[in-house]
């Protein structure tokens, strides 16, 4: 029997560094993309997917991602003294239900295996997902809700795919394929960061999964891989050498890379673009600047 999946894990406690000065003091995941941080977009792709508990493996300076996902009752209050009811329907249906939160601290940065090992105890012994906020995928169904509708399916371990330039997969966890029918893939294995004399194929993980919880047993051992790191890719590779089925999704819609500072930048571009309220001012704007040149 294929077991729901209701909790996400959403490691967030990177430094963000590349985005200095601008997260000093802001949390690169508060950084929005329009008018909504990059957070929200993914606690809101997990939501459409049928996650109900949501767990943020967080560090130091994230309390403005717990602020965020609570209620500010002066700008709420100051927005029904307004008037302004649509800005205080947005306020409030940002908030999860009361005790779909949770929060745990990596207190070292050992990587993302290390991260995920962190929330065992709110994930406990059931499937889970989860999302990576620098990724973000503009598309007509949410791409949390595609891998899901795979695992539905299939069951086992499942992961959103993208190709990859081959110069580039050095960056990703990258798999190796079995059987590949142009949509689902059955994955044999995956190398993390491979050195081009080693890559498998062009397929990338790109930031969505969802896991079985055996996944802890080898998180739990605390091997170092590429950097030095604790890599979740080690771990969900030895999953599928004991038997664990694991699926890779060619999931419908554009993907951002929103950890570099182009990424972020097209993101911007891509979603003020697809709004009816931005989209055709934006756009003739970018032609009237491409004009100039």
């Amino acid at each position: 029997m294929i077991r729901s999946v209701k909790k996400a894990v959403f490691p967030v406690a990177g430094l963000g560094t590349r985005f200095l000065p601008a997260t000093k003091a802001v949390p690169k995941e508060m950084l929005p993309i329009v008018d909504k941080p990059l957070i929200q977009y993914a606690v809101e792709e997990a939501a459409d997917a049928g996650i109900e508990q949501f767990i943020f493996v967080t560090g130091r300076d994230k309390a403005a991602i717990e602020s965020h996902f609570d209620h500010s009752y002066e700008i709420e209050a100051l927005m029904a003294e307004r008037g302004n009811t649509v800005e205080l329907e947005i306020a409030r249906n940002l908030i999860p239900p009361t005790g779909a939160l949770s929060y745990t601290r990596q207190q070292e940065p050992l990587g993302l295996g290390h991260a995920i090992w962190c929330a065992r105890h709110l994930v406990g012994n059931e499937p889970f997902a989860v999302l990576l906020v620098d990724e973000l995928v503009l598309s007509n169904t949410p791409c949390m809700k595609q891998v899901m509708d795979v695992y539905k399916q299939r069951g086992g371990c499942v992961y959103a795919l993208a190709e990859t330039p081959i110069e580039e997969t050095n960056r990703y966890g990258i798999v190796d394929v079995a059987v590949d029918d142009g949509h689902i893939i059955d994955i044999k294995g995956m190398i993390e960061k491979p050195a081009l004399n080693e890559v498998p194929s062009n397929l990338a993980i790109i930031g969505r999964y969802i896991l079985q919880p055996e996944v802890f047993s080898y998180l739990g051992l605390m091997e170092r891989g590429v950097g030095g790191e604790v890599q979740l890719t080690d771990s969900l590779a030895k999953l599928i050498d004991d038997g664990v089925s694991a699926f890779g999704l060619r999931f419908e819609g554009q993907r951002f890379d929103c950890g570099s500072k182009l990424g972020f930048l097209q993101a911007n571009v891509a979603f003020a673009l697809a709004r009816d309220d931005l989209g055709r001012d934006l756009s003739d704007f970018l032609k009237n600047l491409c004009d100039l040149d």
